[in-house]
């Protein structure tokens, strides 16, 4: 079979066409084992950026044929993969910081992939680098091959569109080429005439000098009697014979020796003429094609640095749901977008809540509820395990809250949390310079204190209320109460109850709503209601929700959310004012002093200004519409000391 040689060494079947780009993809070649028996199959599990809801997921990763797959698991590779990419001209890019983590782009799509660690990662990379360079991208040999062939295509045709353009509009040098193909036969056919004539004269010197011997030979012989006359020689039988036969022949005699060597003369000095014009008038355009050129490569600057600029653009705008885009120490999004973007983010949440709050008021006016349930709620929530002892009618809920004399591991951790809440949380503030007042609403006023540790918003906070027609019982029972947790909570995704410690101590894992850029918080925290008895007859009893974060071991943390530490209270108080006469008391008699505190470590690398932005907007959202809460769900129904 024949074959053509290439510049590296290699053959190509003169069956195959080489194509004029010189590249290998547009070959029609069936995909085969290499020279080596290929490189082998690769796969195993990485972290792939999914969104910024469900953030990094582990998915099955498998490198085969020069093509990168992905799976939901290993077990449903039998059901396809869920997307792939062709490596061949793909850029495969280490990031800068997280050392686990690779960026494989081919052109708008981006794949962010993480490993397990350094070493596992670069072994990804070392096997995609193989996987390229078999399939002939990547290697210096196939760039040799490639680039030798495209030299090639790109001067042939290259030289075939200056050739075309550069003569279109220069009639002149035109001309002058025309004239010189002129000359060019006019010298060609002289030479010829001329090349004839030496040829004849060399022919014919040849012809007189074996003439001369022959008569030499003749007289040393037979000594003939021979005498010379002019052109012609007498013998001794009284003969002549002509001198120089050859000269006399009629092609050579026709010759115009002269007249052919001043027609050369005349036609080269025509030559020389034009040549000295086309050099002439190449000169003179030089200068315009320096110009065009100029021209054009200022034009061509432009247009990449455009193309530069809109390519940049595009990928920020086509990756900006990307992990360089979320929350982290090496976010690409600065302080004020990190901002604008969770403000937005709230405002939308506040958007779908006050829709759903209408939605429920219009199923509550509908529907019936029952007159002797006090605590009755409505809707349906998610949580794995219900307390078995708690329910929700008023004279259980008074049993039920009553400190319970069980002890569980938490005990003194619970009573510790009481006391430094009882001594601490309950002290006024107003006169602190290192507490600020932040909001003031009403009867309602939130300070902060402003504390950073490693870069970490950790500002503690407290917030003072008073609220008519409840009871300290009534908010905390609220408060504390699971069942109805969502219908006043809109900051929680989703919870579960992970252990019932006591009828008035649980552990709870709840998540909350993810407001991006920031990444999605989870907490894990062991809720306790407790009722602290005053120790002098006038003053008033004291309720107490205390809410801090714990370890467990079926709520591990995990990949999709930053785990929060937080330390809450809700601390009440119930101030009665007698009523006139023999009247009984009601609810107008009746006002619940609230002190709000909140210890929160949100882990993440949140910029400090967003979080105390956010806590600042929040924090008296969430007082209010829970004070609110309890107010209308406690109308018109028995007041519970």
């Amino acid at each position: 079979m024949n074959s053509s040689p290439l510049s590296n060494g290699r053959l190509l079947p003169d069956s195959q066409s080489w194509n004029s780009s010189g590249s290998d993809e547009d070959l029609d070649v069936e995909p085969g084992p290499g020279p080596h028996g290929g490189v082998a199959e690769f796969g195993g599990v990485l972290s792939k950026w999914t969104n910024y809801i469900h953030g990094w997921q582990d998915r099955w990763v498998v490198l085969k044929n020069n093509t990168l797959s992905y799976y939901k698991s290993q077990d449903e590779r039998e059901y396809g993969c869920r997307g792939s990419l062709c490596l061949s001209k793909a850029v495969i890019t280490p990031h800068e910081f997280d050392e686990c983590r690779m960026d494989i782009s081919v052109n708008d799509s981006v794949w962010y992939l993480r490993a397990q660690d350094p070493e596992h990662r670069n072994q990804w990379i070392d096997s995609i680098e193989q996987h390229r360079a078999e399939s002939g991208y990547g290697s210096e040999s196939s760039l040799r091959r490639h680039g030798s062939m495209l030299s090639l295509t790109s001067a042939t045709s290259g030289y075939s569109a200056t050739s075309t353009s550069s003569f279109k509009k220069g009639h002149s040098l035109r001309e002058k080429l025309a004239e010189m193909e002129t000359f060019r036969d006019i010298l060609c056919r002289q030479v010829d005439t001329l090349q004839k004539y030496f040829d004849g004269c060399a022919d014919a010197v040849t012809k007189d000098e074996l003439q001369r011997d022959k008569i030499v030979e003749d007289d040393e012989d037979g000594f003939p009697n021979t005498r010379s006359d002019g052109e012609f020689l007498h013998n001794n039988n009284g003969s002549k014979e002509k001198l120089f036969q050859c000269l006399s022949h009629k092609g050579i005699n026709g010759i115009d020796f002269k007249g052919e060597a001043i027609t050369f003369k005349a036609t080269t000095a025509g030559i020389l003429a034009t040549l000295s014009h086309c050099i002439d008038l190449m000169v003179k355009r030089e200068d315009s094609w320096q110009k065009r050129l100029d021209k054009e490569m200022e034009k061509r600057r432009r247009v990449e640095d455009a193309y530069k600029s809109v390519l940049s653009e595009l990928k920020k705008k086509s990756h900006f749901g990307g992990p360089d885009y979320e929350e982290g120490p090496n976010s690409l999004i600065n302080e004020d977008e990190f901002f604008d973007a969770v403000e937005a983010a709230l405002d939308r949440h506040d958007k779908i809540e006050e829709q759903s709050q209408c939605e429920k008021s219009r199923i509550q006016r509908s529907s019936s509820v029952p007159s002797g349930d006090v605590f009755s709620c409505v809707g349906s929530h998610r949580f794995a395990e219900k307390p078995p002892s708690r329910t929700s009618s008023p004279s259980s809920s008074a049993v039920a809250f009553t400190p319970s004399l069980h002890e569980h591991r938490f005990s003194a951790e619970v009573e510790e949390m009481v006391r430094n809440h009882m001594t601490y949380s309950l002290q006024d503030v107003g006169g602190d310079a290192n507490w600020q007042l932040v909001v003031e609403e009403g009867e309602m006023k939130v300070y902060r204190r402003e504390v950073e540790e490693n870069g970490i918003v950790l500002d503690p906070l407290k917030a003072t209320h008073s609220v008519k027609g409840v009871t300290g019982h009534e908010v905390c029972h609220y408060f504390w109460d699971t069942d109805v947790r969502n219908d006043w909570e809109t900051t929680v995704e989703n919870f579960n109850i992970v252990e019932t410690l006591s009828d008035n101590a649980i552990i709870i894992y709840q998540t909350h709503k993810r407001v991006w850029p920031a990444s999605q918080r989870d907490v894990l925290y062991l809720s306790a209601i407790r009722k602290i008895m005053a120790n002098n007859e006038n003053d008033p009893d004291t309720w107490l929700v205390c809410n801090f974060s714990v370890e467990h071991e079926n709520a591990q943390p995990n990949n999709r959310c930053v785990r929060a530490k937080i330390n809450v209270a809700m601390i009440c108080q119930t101030l009665v004012s007698p009523p006139e006469g023999d009247k009984e008391i009601s609810r107008d008699n009746i006002l619940c002093k609230i002190t709000y505190v909140a210890n929160v470590n949100p882990g993440g690398w949140a910029p400090a200004s967003v979080l105390r932005a956010v806590a600042k907007r929040e924090y008296p959202k969430f007082l209010k519409r829970f004070t609110s809460y309890v107010q209308e769900k406690t109308a018109g129904k028995p007041i519970l000391f």
